[in-house]
């Protein structure tokens, strides 16, 4: 669990990361020496595991996203991470989750457009022997959540 300081902190660098100590010790209220060893305490434990930038992938040229579902069979380790290997490896893929349920795969893809799509789930899906199934679903409109609170909220330490 993590206490009321620990928990600001990752709410407000999950708002931007891009903030120096200083005025995230502000937003916190805690003195900026408290804030970096926090910050790095985070870091060091694996709660914060990364920055990056978020990008537009329209601004890209990869306007056009889908959600490939694949089943793979047989559904033995044995298969199962060399396709999630393979997969991870393809330009067009931005995430990759292995599920419980009627499909083993949800593979979210970004691309050109939908000739583009096609080509993608018939090259590089539905030619792999392991693949014994693939359903695309094509997206409106994707929204991602950029911050996320701890589990039961945060506690008082």
């Amino acid at each position: 669990m993590l206490d009321s300081v620990d928990a600001a902190i990752v709410q407000e660098l999950q708002k931007d990361a891009r903030l120096a100590n200083k005025d995230l010790a502000d937003r916190v209220n805690v003195a900026a020496s408290t804030c970096v060893v926090r910050h790095r305490s985070l870091r060091e434990r694996g709660v914060i595991t990364g920055y990056h930038a978020e990008v537009d992938l329209a601004a890209l040229g990869r306007p056009v996203q889908a959600i490939i579902a694949v089943r793979v069979r047989p559904h033995t380790r044995a298969i199962v991470e060399p396709f999630m290997d393979y997969v991870l490896t393809l330009p067009e893929v931005l995430a990759m989750s292995h599920v419980a349920g009627p499909e083993d795969f949800l593979v979210h893809v970004a691309v050109a457009d939908t000739a583009h799509l096609q080509r993608l789930v018939l090259d590089r899906f539905t030619t792999r022997r392991e693949v014994s199934e693939v359903q695309t679903n094509l997206l409106f409109q994707h929204v991602r959540k950029h911050t996320v609170p701890p589990e039961g909220g945060s506690r008082q330490g």
